[in-house]
């Protein structure tokens, strides 16, 4: 499922019922509220939700997952409070799929991998570490990769996420020397000139909190001329 059902103020939503609104973020947007005082992507949902049901008082919208501010991508929020627990237990029980495709400059030394690794966050620059021993405060991060096309100056990642933590795929990428492209927090020699980086969350696959119907998700790419090149796989 790709289709953009509506791409109204620039919110491209993937799917829409009842109980679940699943959103195609945008680089540079935030998911939540934070110390910058930015519109956090919430609310612009909430406001949707308002005016597209002219909803009286306030709107309930429930954060299930979020995604770092320079990535794009698959956003799921819950619109009930009956349906946010459920989902909760999904993403904390590893029951939801998550992918994500990834474009870096340099190629991994094996086409496909399993990384594990331990990672400890640094908050005074927002950073993650990738260990490959187990570290004291170190969370464990899993993720599994493989190559899906080889283009004139990048590769394209396939990234199964196992585990989720901080700035994981971007740390444990970078820690096998394949910095994400843009991404100059984890060594990347230059920025994107929007601040994004190359890191999509492609695809969500889980079971509906309330109808039980299995959801497959997947986010069309940025309009962007690298990503338009991947649009074959």
């Amino acid at each position: 499922m790709s289709k953009i059902l509506s791409n109204k103020d620039n919110l491209q939503i993937l799917f829409e019922d009842n109980h679940i609104i699943v959103v195609n973020k945008r680089a540079g947007d935030i998911v939540q509220g934070d110390k910058t005082g930015d519109k956090p992507l919430s609310e612009v949902v909430k406001s949707y939700i308002k005016e597209t049901y002219n909803k009286p008082g306030n709107v309930y919208l429930g954060v299930v997952h979020r995604l770092d501010r320079p990535t794009t991508g698959i956003v799921l929020f819950s619109k009930t409070s009956k349906a946010l627990p459920r989902l909760n237990k999904l993403f904390a029980e590893k029951e939801a799929k998550k992918t994500y495709w990834a474009l870096v400059k340099q190629a991994p030394q094996k086409s496909s991998d399993r990384l594990v690794h331990w990672l400890k966050k640094n908050p005074k620059n927002n950073k993650s570490t990738a260990f490959t021993k187990e570290i004291q405060d170190g969370k464990k991060a899993i993720l599994n990769y493989r190559t899906l096309k080889t283009l004139d100056h990048y590769t394209l990642l396939e990234v199964d996420l196992q585990t989720g933590r901080h700035h994981q795929i971007r740390s444990q990428l970078a820690s096998i020397g394949c910095p994400i492209k843009g991404d100059l927090k984890y060594g990347f020699d230059r920025s994107n000139p929007d601040a994004s980086i190359h890191l999509h969350a492609r695809k969500l696959e889980f079971e509906h909190p309330v109808k039980k119907d299995w959801i497959v998700i997947e986010a069309p790419l940025p309009n962007d001329p690298l990503w338009l090149a991947c649009q074959d796989n």
